[in-house]
């Protein structure tokens, strides 16, 4: 099942009016990965009741969209590819930079969202960032991928972790 298929009927039409804007911007500047992962926040906002999406510009949430998942993954670092920087997105959409960084703030406080939050990172990323790894574990910050399995499996059930990494690394190839 896609994303858009989980839109509410009353959202569906907001909801492929921004990832329309979205598609764009990806196809120019970005890649497929990212276009998948800003449909994901678009349908979050979509499903949220109410949803914030209800008011506002379509082009305003497409910018903030990019921005917020640009952020939480880097974008703007020259060493990413691809890479783009804020006043790139606001132009693509054109929308005034403070507009787009408001909106930005309000889809990661709506959804949660920080540079922590696995769900939003991208998947090729997931392994190599070590802030998806670093966890409390009594009272000690520590890389979880170093500690035993059976902790492993526990940071995984309680959803700190995106998967369980001793066992992805006893995977054959």
């Amino acid at each position: 099942m896609n994303t858009s298929e989980r839109i509410p009927k009353a959202m569906a039409e907001k909801f492929a009016a921004i990832t329309t804007l979205t598609d764009a911007f990806c196809e120019q500047h970005l890649n497929e990965e990212y276009r998948q992962l800003i449909h994901r926040v678009v349908g979050a906002l979509a499903r949220k009741r109410p949803s914030p999406l209800s008011s506002g510009k379509e082009s305003v949430w497409a910018a903030a969209a990019v921005h917020v998942v640009g952020r939480v993954n880097f974008l703007d670092d020259p060493s990413q590819d691809p890479h783009c920087k804020p006043k790139v997105i606001y132009a693509f959409f054109g929308i005034a930079e403070s507009t787009g960084q408001n909106k930005s703030k309000a889809i990661r406080d709506a959804l949660k969202m920080g540079q922590f939050s696995h769900e939003w990172i991208l998947p090729s990323r997931l392994a190599d960032n070590p802030m998806v790894w670093m966890l409390q574990v009594n009272g000690l910050t520590m890389d979880i991928r170093a500690a035993p399995l059976e902790l492993q499996r526990l940071a995984y059930e309680k959803g700190l972790i995106p998967y369980i990494p001793g066992e992805q690394a006893q995977t054959p190839d």
